[in-house]
């Protein structure tokens, strides 16, 4: 068992034969059919109109509107205040660093990211001892523009050598391996490359033991939008993907990292998640209004199973794999698969739905079962 682990040992298939139990124990049985018809009104799913974000604060306690469509949820509810970070922030927050301008007239894009040792609680009652970027988990969002110059300045206050590898374009001096950006405790280094391609990207920590580095936390999404001047042929779509246009603005944005906990570091996990909370978006579903179409960036880093999937109940999506095209990879399926540090964008709308609860989960049923599972709350305007 790894030295600082600091959680009763929990093996996941004991907790599978005696989790499911009655609202007393530590998970409920699912019955997964979510009839729609007639359905008004949600408890906890109230959320500000400008923003699709789960309602914490209001979440009715388990049992409220959502015992009709059945549960199968942890049960009481994680301290995001202990944490330091919320399931809202984690699935819509762009950290767009600082900007300035170079003597040649380019966009510099300034980033500050720290490793930091940090225990989180990922299920109600069980902690992680956590290495993290920036106190959380996935680690801050990074979004910039095709062609800007990028510069992270990264500081290591963690307790292990750590770096920053960017799933992107830039020189070998700067792709955060050992010899090229992996720092000591204490140590910092800048990590300096033009934002290139556009896309849905990510970056991890790639100091060895590879596996416990990523499992531990240290990851986080890196998108880069295109610039619409350089793609004149889809400067419409370009400019859907660009944030901070009015093109973009009608989109419902969602950054979601599918992850695992191996809770006892027997190279079993024995929670999963997006954004690291188990069942968090199923607690407090994620409001969508039905007029303003979806986009997802999505990302797996799941350690210890070979992949991870994304389902989406009574709807279909096109996706756009590693999002370096602004023309679908697939269109019209309701699932995808990824292996880890695979990603991309899935688009969708439910226009012509009606108001209610859908659900969007793993497709391997022990990932659901153990937390991976969530729901859009989808309303009126």
């Amino acid at each position: 068992m790894e030295d600082d682990v600091s959680l009763e040992a929990v093996r996941r298939r004991d907790f599978l034969r005696a989790g499911l139990v009655a609202a007393g124990g530590t998970a409920i049985a699912l019955n997964e059919a979510l009839g729609q018809e007639g359905h008004s009104g949600h408890a906890g799913t109230t959320a500000p109109a400008e923003a699709a974000t789960p309602a914490a604060e209001t979440a009715a306690p388990y049992g409220g509107a959502h015992s009709a469509h059945g549960d199968m949820l942890t049960v009481g509810a994680v301290d995001e205040a202990a944490n330091g970070f919320t399931t809202a922030q984690l699935l819509t927050e762009w950290e767009t660093g600082t900007v300035s301008t170079l003597p040649d007239g380019r966009v510099l894009r300034s980033f500050v990211v720290e490793a930091v040792d940090k225990e989180i609680e990922i299920e109600p009652g069980v902690k992680f001892p956590a290495w993290t970027y920036n106190g959380r988990v996935p680690g801050p969002a990074l979004r910039a523009r095709e062609g800007e110059r990028l510069q992270i300045t990264f500081r290591n206050f963690g307790s292990h050598p750590h770096s920053m590898h960017f799933h992107g374009i830039h020189a070998a001096r700067m792709d955060g391996v050992p010899g090229a950006g992996l720092i000591n405790p204490g140590e910092s280094f800048v990590y300096e490359f033009d934002a290139f391609p556009f896309g849905c990207h990510l970056y991890h920590c790639h100091a060895l033991p590879l596996r416990r580095h990523m499992h531990k936390g240290m990851y986080g999404a890196f998108v880069i939008d295109p610039d619409p001047a350089l793609h004149p042929e889809a400067a419409e779509l370009a400019n859907g993907r660009l944030l901070g246009t009015p093109e973009n603005a009608r989109w419902q944005e969602l950054i979601m990292v599918m992850n695992a906990f191996d809770t006892n570091f027997d190279s079993e996990n024995e929670f999963y998640a997006v954004n690291s909370i188990a069942h968090a978006y199923a607690k407090a579903p994620i409001r969508i209004e039905k007029s303003r179409p979806v986009r997802i960036y999505l990302i797996n880093v799941t350690e210890f199973d070979p992949i991870n999937s994304f389902h989406l109940h009574a709807n279909f999506f096109d996706y756009y794999d590693t999002g370096t095209n602004l023309s679908p990879t697939l269109k019209t399926v309701d699932l995808i698969m990824q292996c880890q540090a695979q990603r991309g964008i899935l688009e969708f709308s439910y226009a012509r739905h009606e108001p209610g609860l859908y659900m969007f989960h793993a497709h391997q049923s022990e990932f659901t079962e153990l937390g991976w599972m969530g729901m859009f709350d989808v309303v009126e305007a």
